[in-house]
């Protein structure tokens, strides 16, 4: 359904969600919507439902029952329940890593470390049912990506910075890869954490975070060997 043929909805049905109508109302009270409002409308309670029941246990019926609107409406945008999880899991990955790129505004690395620890806790933060969604299994079919392979895109932008400080402290910058995964996966896993306990507050974690990481990288040994039994 496109946008130049509008659609109607029981004023109200969509309480509580950003995406709620604010067109023209037509007889009997119903609001009149187009088919962008529409979309964006059922995007935000998909949103919703997804980040509370997750995939398997979210339903077009109920996303549609949300809306005000019949299942085939649904369908007419997203072509189903995987459709419509593309796209809100599409737009959470691009949102996350927009704030990760855009928060490494530059100075010395440990200030660049800070800034992209801050950056995924101010979206755990601020888009919590966007990082529910993303921490949770993709369904098999799903092929718009993982939380793994986002971590791995953010990693991507962390990976520069760090080859730069490993060749200035004469590691081999070859790592820096590998390292980059560490350090973001290590942030990750701790926003995963924090979305549940909410404390410290999130300056207090950010800076842990940092401490753990720049100083383990300042003590850092260049050719680091196991000490216990197990060598391979």
């Amino acid at each position: 359904m496109n946008g130049s043929n509008p659609e109607t909805s029981p004023a109200g049905s969509a309480d509580g969600h950003r995406a709620a109508a604010t067109g023209p109302r037509a007889r009997g009270g119903r609001v009149r919507m187009t088919g962008k409002q529409r979309r964006e409308q059922l995007l935000e309670i998909g949103r919703s439902v997804f980040a509370e029941r997750g995939y398997d246990g979210t339903s077009v019926e109920e996303i549609a029952e949300r809306a005000g609107v019949s299942k085939p409406v649904v369908y007419e945008h997203f072509g189903g329940k995987e459709g419509l999880y593309a796209v809100v899991v599409d737009r959470e990955m691009q949102l996350l890593l927009d704030m990760v790129t855009g928060a490494l505004t530059g100075g010395h690395s440990r200030e660049l470390l800070e800034q992209a620890a801050f950056a995924l806790m101010d979206y755990i933060d601020t888009s919590t049912d966007g990082f529910k969604i993303l921490v949770r299994d993709s369904p098999v079919a799903q092929s718009t990506g993982s939380f793994a392979s986002l971590i791995s895109d953010i990693a991507t932008q962390v990976e520069d910075i760090l080859g730069l400080e490993f060749k200035a402290r004469g590691f081999d910058p070859k790592l820096a890869p590998m390292y980059s995964q560490m350090l973001v996966g290590m942030v990750a896993l701790t926003g995963q954490w924090w979305l549940e306990v909410r404390k410290p507050q999130k300056s207090e974690v950010a800076a842990h975070l940092v401490n753990l990481a720049w100083h383990g990288l300042e003590g850092m040994e260049r050719h680091p060997k196991l000490v216990g039994e197990r060598q391979g």
